[in-house]
C-alpha cells in the first residue's frame, strides 16, 4: 500500500493517557459534528480502562460472559471487542475528501501501518479479506471498527501490546467465535506503549501523507463540553 503521494498535511497529535471510554468517544463524536473543510486532522492515542465495546450492527450474543467489566453499545462498525490497560488505541480523526481517499483504501492504509510497524520488530503480519484487522498466523493482533460522518472518519484501531488477553475469552472477538488473540510482546517485540505508540503513529504519518505536532489533551474534553 503506497502513502498518500503529497506534501505532508499538519496534523495534530493527542496523546491522551489512560482514560474511561465513554468521555473519550463522546469527544470524538463532538468533533466530528463540529469541524468543517479548514479543521486540521488529528490523531489521539489513548490507553482505555476495562471495557467491551459492541458496534452498531453488534449481536449482543457475542458477549459471552462479561463479569465485571462493562458493555457499551457504541456507534462504530463491527462487533464486538476489548479494551484495557497495556493496549495501544488510536483514533484517527481524519478528512476523507480532503486526503482524496475512499473508505476501503482508509482501512487498507491503517492496516498497512500497523502491518509496517510489527515489521519494525521483525514481525510478520498480514490482513485477511473479508476481516478487517490485523493478524500474526491465526491470530489477531489489531482489531478495527470505525464510522465515517460526512466524510469525516472517528473511532479507529486497537493494537495489543502487551495486555491480559483473558477478557477475550468472555466474548466472541470481532464476532468469531474461538478466534485467537495475541499481543506484541507474546510475539516478542516492545511490551512498553511509549516505545509501540510513536513507532504506529509515524508509520500512520507516512500513510495517510501527515506531519503530527503535538497539542495539549485538555482541548478533547473541552470540545465534548461545549457541545
Amino acid at each position: 500500500m503506497d502513502a498518500v503521494a503529497a506534501a505532508p498535511r499538519p496534523a495534530l497529535l493527542r496523546e491522551l493517557g489512560r482514560q474511561p471510554y465513554e468521555p473519550v468517544w463522546r469527544a470524538m463524536q463532538a468533533f466530528t459534528d463540529r469541524r468543517d473543510d479548514a479543521t486540521p486532522d488529528e490523531l489521539w492515542v489513548v490507553e482505555h480502562d476495562p471495557v467491551f465495546t459492541l458496534g452498531q450492527a453488534g449481536k449482543p450474543e457475542h458477549v459471552l460472559l462479561p463479569g465485571d467489566i462493562p458493555v457499551l453499545h457504541v456507534d462504530r462498525g463491527g462487533q464486538v471487542t476489548y479494551h484495557g490497560p497495556g493496549q495501544l488505541v488510536v483514533y484517527p480523526l481524519l478528512d476523507l475528501k480532503r486526503l482524496k481517499i475512499g473508505v476501503r483504501d482508509y482501512v487498507c492504509r491503517i492496516e498497512q501501518a500497523l502491518i509496517d510497524t510489527l515489521a519494525g520488530w521483525d514481525i510478520a503480519a498480514a490482513r485477511r479479506e473479508g476481516a478487517p484487522g490485523v493478524y500474526v498466523g491465526d491470530a489477531k493482533i489489531a482489531a478495527l471498527g470505525i464510522r465515517v460522518r460526512r466524510g469525516c472518519t472517528f473511532h479507529g484501531l486497537a493494537f495489543n501490546i502487551a495486555m491480559d488477553l483473558e477478557p477475550f475469552r468472555r466474548i466472541n472477538p470481532c464476532g468469531y467465535a474461538g478466534l485467537a488473540v495475541t499481543s506484541v510482546v507474546e510475539c516478542g517485540g516492545p511490551a512498553s506503549l511509549d516505545i509501540a505508540g510513536p513507532a504506529l503513529v509515524a508509520t500512520l504519518a507516512t500513510q495517510f501523507g501527515l506531519a503530527p505536532s503535538e497539542a495539549p489533551r485538555e482541548a478533547v474534553f473541552a470540545t465534548a463540553t461545549r457541545s
